[in-house]
């Protein structure tokens, strides 16, 4: 996945593939059942790393945003649900944290954002409409932090 919404499989105007994934809580969370709304899905590497947690605090600083636009946020990474639920209390985010712990990285494969050499997703980023459609995809490497801009201008998109 790259910025220009290209990648093997998806693309802007595709469906999104459903998935149910426990929160921090365990509570599963599946997107067909957030339709109506829309919803970003954020993908990072690990929870309590420097570049995720400077990310995440980004999201939850200006989580306004996504609200005002009615759209749900859920961060998804391959730590189990238990990390997870530290690193939200921790940090204090106040959004879905989702475990695709096992199958490792099953929906972030589905996504084209698992890394099966490193074990860990990238940092992918799409926004999906109410009915279910990627109306936007972006990325950043390995390393790089994606711009709130970036997320500003996704939003727009809806």
């Amino acid at each position: 996945m790259n910025d220009g919404g290209t990648q093997p499989g998806l693309h802007v105007g595709d469906m999104a593939p459903d998935f149910s994934l426990p929160n921090q809580f365990g509570e599963p969370i599946s997107l067909s059942g957030l339709r109506g709304a829309p919803v970003a899905i954020v993908f990072y590497p690990f929870a309590f790393s420097g570049i995720c947690t400077g990310e995440l605090c980004e999201l939850r600083d200006n989580f306004a945003e996504f609200a005002e636009a009615g759209v749900r946020l859920l961060a998804i990474s391959v730590d189990t649900k238990y990390t997870l639920r530290a690193y939200a209390e921790a940090e204090d985010y106040n959004f879905d944290l989702l475990a695709d712990f096992w199958p490792h990285g099953a929906v972030a494969s589905a996504y084209g954002a698992f890394d099966p050499v490193r074990g860990m997703a990238g940092r992918s980023t799409l926004i999906i409409t109410a009915e279910g459609v990627i109306a936007d995809m972006f990325a950043t490497p390995t390393g790089q932090a994606r711009p709130l801009e970036r997320y500003r201008r996704a939003l727009e998109r809806l």
